[in-house]
């Protein structure tokens, strides 16, 4: 469940397992184990944390049920007291989890606010097209709606040195592309006196992978010096997506966000003369405590006029044990849902025009190593991040680079054809 740096953590899970003599079975019913990687950024992903458990139970009582990720840290071995729940284990611990499993102890969690270090662990998981590469882990921040700083601890990066030798390694392996991800990537490199940028310099010149991304960025940590960098850049891929939560100062402040709506603004219009059609997508909160609906008006008002490619949005939820949790004037579920589909819809608005641009343009496409399920189509990613379908008999394509022309948006999938 959850982010992409769960995503990665999941396929180090399966990688240690695999190598330990373990097997995926892809059902329920027939398999020894059952283990979720669980996220707790919302109270929607708790209560479908523990349907899928209580599911996997039903339709197996034998089977042995593991709860791990940022559920599993933040409530710790109170989660025993489920009858569904079998074993729990902390976000440090499933990096090593059949080491856990053969500890035949039904918690292990340590204490992750006391990490001082980034657990470093290889990948050499080749069944994906692009790669993905965590470089950090925790967060500094305290936003007054979030708890994933309690459920991953303080920030910690992977070494320079280490990184630079995994995207060697998946260059090597065949892979085109990497994914830098973790839970606040531009918090890398300040545990040991260096920035992002040190790390994105090294990249350009130390690394044979065709193409990178980074995973999300805080509009503050998008510097001038770090946009001309990725702009004469031929590897990095123009797909940005900033964490923006709010389009309102005042929301801002509630949420210890420290910038300014007109700042990013700014931002998102020079992201987008510097580069050629980027992608440009982000992340918004509905209905935090105290947003009243002139507050809400004027985050509607910025978000229509930005020049966002996509907005990610969901409902606010309040999380125990933090500062928005006790504030004033929570906002009531009906409205906050409301908002939250008003910003969808910008969303579904900016996305088509986006598109648009995109169409009769010539693009750099990754082609997938499997072809789509149903439709039996080539498929790929473009450079800035559109998802193309592409009617080819070709099979010796697959995990290469081309070149395409997009050629039309219908019933919801980009089409493009091979130059």
């Amino acid at each position: 469940m959850g982010c992409r740096a769960n995503q990665f953590e999941s396929a180090i899970i399966k990688q240690n397992l695999n190598s330990n003599g373990f097997e995926e079975s892809g059902d329920v019913k027939n398999s020894d184990f059952y283990i979720l990687n669980s996220c707790s950024v919302t109270h929607k992903s708790d209560n479908e944390a523990f349907y899928l458990l209580r599911s996997a139970k039903h339709k197996n009582p034998k089977i042995i049920t593991i709860l791990t990720g940022c559920i599993a840290q933040i409530e710790k071995d109170n989660l025993l007291k489920n009858d569904f729940i079998d074993f729990v284990f902390g976000n440090d611990e499933k990096l090593n989890l059949y080491e856990c499993i053969e500890s035949g102890k039904k918690y292990l969690a340590k204490d992750v606010l006391i990490l001082d270090k980034f657990n470093q662990v290889s990948l050499s998981d080749t069944s994906k097209t692009r790669a993905s590469l965590k470089i950090q882990d925790g967060c500094d921040n305290r936003c007054s709606y979030c708890i994933i700083w309690k459920a991953r601890g303080k920030s910690r990066s992977a070494k320079p040195d280490f990184i630079i030798e995994q995207i060697n390694n998946f260059a090597k392996s065949g892979f085109k592309e990497v994914m830098l991800t973790g839970i606040h990537i531009g918090q890398w490199g300040k545990d040991f006196g260096l920035s992002l940028i040190d790390l994105i310099k090294r990249i350009e010149n130390e690394t044979e992978i065709p193409r990178y991304r980074l995973g999300s960025l805080n509009p503050t940590e998008i510097s001038e010096e770090l946009l001309e960098i990725l702009a004469k850049s031929e590897k990095f891929c123009p797909h940005f997506h900033l964490s923006l939560q709010s389009a309102n100062d005042k929301t801002l402040r509630s949420m210890n966000r420290f910038y300014k709506t007109a700042e990013y603004l700014k931002q998102i219009d020079r992201i987008n003369e510097l580069f050629e059609r980027p992608f440009i997508g982000s992340d918004v909160i509905a209905g935090f405590a105290g947003e009243t609906d002139e507050d809400f008006e004027i985050t509607k008002l910025n978000l229509l006029k930005s020049g966002l490619s996509q907005i990610h949005t969901f409902p606010y939820s309040q999380r125990p044990e933090t500062i928005g949790a006790k504030m004033d004037f929570q906002v009531p579920d009906d409205v906050k849902n409301s908002r939250a589909q008003i910003i969808k819809d910008i969303s579904k608005e900016k996305y088509l025009k986006f598109i648009q641009k995109n169409i009769g343009k010539t693009a750099e496409v990754l082609i997938e190593k499997h072809r789509d399920k149903k439709s039996g189509n080539l498929k790929g990613l473009t450079q800035n991040y559109i998802s193309v379908q592409i009617i080819s008999d070709r099979n010796d394509l697959h995990n290469t680079l081309q070149n395409v022309v997009i050629t039309e948006f219908k019933n919801n999938l980009v089409f493009a054809k091979l130059i």
